[in-house]
């Protein structure tokens, strides 16, 4: 039987982004097939008529919903559709332990969760329901859409291939073998020091501080993360990060095998 956790929502607004007055927003859970309980904000449009369009939104990786994913949920829902942003799994203020972990089959998963819950609800047309990955979340939701067939859009912004980059660093930076058999021996190792330490460590989220010669994603990602701007106290960004064993199913599994065979549109 499918069981939901009692989660500890927060009730009061405390989103990075002011609240819409042409919208209602309120606090769901649902739960995955792995029986992880997510949290999410819904976002419906004021004097809605019908059955309207639906949209899950995700992302970036790190964050949670009181971020970007939720404004661009608010936004989407000013604009006519129901939406709901979501924490995955481990993160934000949804379930599942331990903290701090990422999965590529269970993310794909909080996606297809999102789409049980929204094909379900009363107020939506479940013929008209698509996902929005943002960043990292890009390509889940692309992996998402090409195993759920009732995803009838897929956005991908700004987006990520997160097993891509786990395997070769960022812009392909460590495409070897002998890079990739360093990592893995890293996290290995990693392990082993968690297991004994009785916790998971921390791998360090945003930097807190920026110089000239840092990459310029690097920038835009304190820019957001460490400033008033995008700030969040459950973000993993701009906190203490993922574990350092949090990504490491990622390099094994690439995500884009079953691209071409998604029938539905991709944005």
């Amino acid at each position: 039987m499918m069981k939901t956790e009692e989660l500890k929502l927060t009730q009061e607004w405390d989103k990075t982004f002011p609240k819409s007055e042409k919208v209602d927003h309120s606090k769901v859970t649902f739960v995955n097939r792995y029986g992880i309980t997510l949290a999410a904000d819904m976002y419906v449009p004021k004097n809605a008529e019908g059955k309207l369009p639906a949209i899950a939104v995700s992302g970036p990786f790190g964050a949670v919903k009181e971020q970007c994913s939720g404004l661009y949920a608010q936004t989407m829902a000013e604009r006519g559709f129901l939406t709901i942003a979501f924490d995955p799994s481990f993160t934000g203020e949804s379930g599942g332990q331990p903290r701090y972990m990422a999965s590529p089959d269970i993310n794909t998963e909080d996606f297809m969760a999102a789409v049980d819950f929204l094909s379900l609800c009363d107020l939506v047309d479940p013929d008209r329901i698509g996902i929005i990955g943002i960043c990292g979340w890009g390509g889940l939701a692309i992996n998402a859409a090409a195993l759920d067939t009732r995803v009838r859009a897929s956005v991908a912004s700004t987006m990520y291939d997160m097993t891509r980059v786990n395997a070769n660093g960022y812009f392909d930076s460590e495409d070897s073998e002998e890079a990739r058999y360093t990592k893995r021996a890293a996290m290995c190792a990693q392990r082993l020091a968690d297991y004994k330490a009785g916790e998971y460590k921390l791998g360090g989220g945003v930097v807190e501080t920026v110089t000239e010669d840092m990459p310029f994603f690097v920038k835009d990602y304190h820019d957001y993360y460490k400033t008033r701007r995008g700030y969040h106290p459950r973000s993993l960004n701009s906190n203490g990060g993922w574990n350092v064993i949090g990504c490491e199913s990622f390099m094994n599994q690439p995500m884009k095998k079953a691209i071409a065979e998604i029938n539905a549109l991709i944005i």
